[in-house]
């Protein structure tokens, strides 16, 4: 028998990515995706179908098109056992959050709480793979970031949410004995990117002309991530069961913004049109990830350089954006 598995957030961007790994083991996948708009939905659907085409059994894949927010679609989701339940869903982007907090919590906390409940209801209980971020460090100035560095400070409403919900696992942990793991996610690209992340705004500059700011002069540190490295985490933390953990997943080698932007005009075979702009508030200016407990725990290895992952996506936007 195939284990099955419930993938929240299954038609986005890493949530696609998971769940096309999952499938290429032959494992039972349920996607949970209400396609909302905070880009277009058909790119989510087109993401989807992009799995189930390359996938070898299509019969091994549910796709429920519901909300989080909604006890009603979980439980038609959850309409037969699981082994693990990862919760990719949420409203995303740090800067957006600003502008609509309450929709943040409503999605990433009231949401998230919905899931465990459900997960607590169950018989055996599920794994729960939860989805954090690693804006819940804050404004830190000790680095790499280790998994017990304080997160009391959020900046902005989104990583509020996302450290709120790992502290709440933690309570149905204490309570129920649930499996709980946070991966926290660093800066993630690759193929099926949402069009609001910095490489897809470079491409879409070069072969569309728009100006695209670039905060800070980019100077500014991020520890990019291809997303295949990202979804084999997440599959390894769905495989185990930890008690409760809170888990750092990246590449642990931070590249400066200007040069991954180098990278992806030189990819592109021409220039974007850039403009310096301030850092955002709330932003910071660097990242970088311990790995050592991923490696550790899960097993976790990144095996895809940047200049590889920038190509990968490349080729993608050409495909599927370009083309």
């Amino acid at each position: 028998m195939p284990n099955r598995y419930l993938v929240t957030g299954g038609a986005g961007f890493i949530g696609s990515h998971v769940t096309e790994a999952l499938l290429s083991r032959g494992d039972e996948v349920v996607v949970l995706d209400n396609f909302n708009d905070y880009y277009d939905s058909s790119r989510k659907r087109a993401n989807i179908k992009e799995v189930t085409d390359g996938a070898q059994r299509t019969d091994l894949v549910q796709l429920v098109d519901g909300d989080i927010r909604k006890v009603d679609d979980i439980s038609e989701a959850l309409d037969q056992p699981v082994d693990a339940i990862i919760h990719l869903a949420a409203m995303a982007g740090v800067r957006a959050s600003i502008e609509n907090p309450a929709l943040y919590y409503e999605v990433n906390v009231m949401g998230t709480l919905n899931l465990l409940e459900a997960a607590c209801s169950m018989h055996p209980k599920p794994v729960f793979v939860f989805a954090s971020t690693s804006s819940v460090y804050g404004q830190s100035k000790s680095f790499p970031l280790a998994e017990d560095d304080p997160c009391d400070k959020p900046l902005v409403p989104y990583s509020a949410s996302k450290r709120a919900a790992e502290m709440m696992g933690h309570a149905f942990h204490n309570l129920y004995g649930l499996d709980f793991t946070a991966v926290r996610f660093f800066t993630v690209y690759g193929p099926r990117g949402r069009p609001d992340m910095m490489a897809y705004k470079v491409a879409d500059s070069v072969f569309g002309g728009m100006v695209v700011p670039l905060n800070n002069g980019g100077q500014m540190f991020r520890d990019w991530t291809y997303v295949s490295d990202i979804a084999a985490g997440v599959v390894a933390a769905a495989d185990r069961r930890l008690g409760y953990e809170v888990i750092n997943l990246g590449r642990g080698e931070p590249v400066l913004l200007a040069d991954f932007v180098k990278l992806v005009e030189a990819e592109a075979g021409s220039s974007a049109r850039l403009e310096d702009a301030p850092m955002p508030q709330g932003d910071v200016p660097k990242t970088h990830a311990s790995i050592e407990k991923a490696r550790s725990l899960l097993g976790y290895n990144p095996t895809v350089s940047v200049a590889e992952g920038v190509r990968g996506f490349m080729d993608w936007y050409r495909a599927n954006v370009v083309a």
